[in-house]
């Protein structure tokens, strides 16, 4: 069995051939979507979803008018607004339905999975593609000595600050603007 810090070291490597992998095209076109979007929303399930969510935080730190589709406080999604909708198996029934809906009501759909050609991302304007092995992910990902959807959760929230990183740059946003924008009754 291996120590810790083996098991530490291995994860890190993995995550560094997701990386290795990611097409710059589709972030960047992920990136050019987010800042023509008038309000992003974001969905994810499970651990998938929490990376999600605290990508959405960063969105609204960005100064994006940003929500996560579960608050309650979440306004209704329409023409302009951008859907960000992550699943690694890109078969998650009501990720699926939320995106249906979205685009009913005329949002645009960004879809991050591990299984291009999934149900999901089969729905979406623009997918990215994150090579990641994930739970029921049948896409060509680096494979993972990490159990379930281990890899895809971890790439994602990495990628996901990576994103904001880039985006603060491109804003001219600095750490204490988006510092500004922090709950501040904590």
């Amino acid at each position: 069995m291996p120590s810790i810090a083996e098991s530490y070291a291995r994860a890190v490597a993995e995550l560094g051939q997701v990386g290795e992998r990611l097409d710059e095209a589709e972030i960047e076109a992920l990136m050019a979507a987010i800042i023509r979007a008038k309000r992003v929303f974001c969905i994810g399930a499970g651990r998938e979803g929490l990376s999600t969510r605290a990508f959405a935080m960063r969105l609204m730190h960005l100064g994006k008018d940003a929500h996560w589709i579960w608050d309650d406080t979440t306004p209704g999604l329409g023409t302009g607004d951008l859907l960000i909708a992550t699943s690694g198996s890109g078969e998650i029934g009501h990720i699926g339905y939320v995106v249906d809906r979205a685009r009913a009501e005329g949002a645009a759909v960004a879809v991050v999975t591990a299984n291009p050609a999934g149900h999901t991302a089969g729905k979406a304007h623009l997918v990215l593609f994150l090579p990641a092995a994930a739970y029921k992910a049948t896409g060509e990902v680096v494979p993972s000595a990490q159990p379930m959807g281990n890899l895809f959760e971890q790439a994602l929230l990495i990628l996901f600050d990576q994103i904001v990183i880039a985006l603060a740059a491109r804003l001219g946003l600095s750490p204490a603007a988006m510092a500004a924008r922090h709950r501040n009754v904590e």
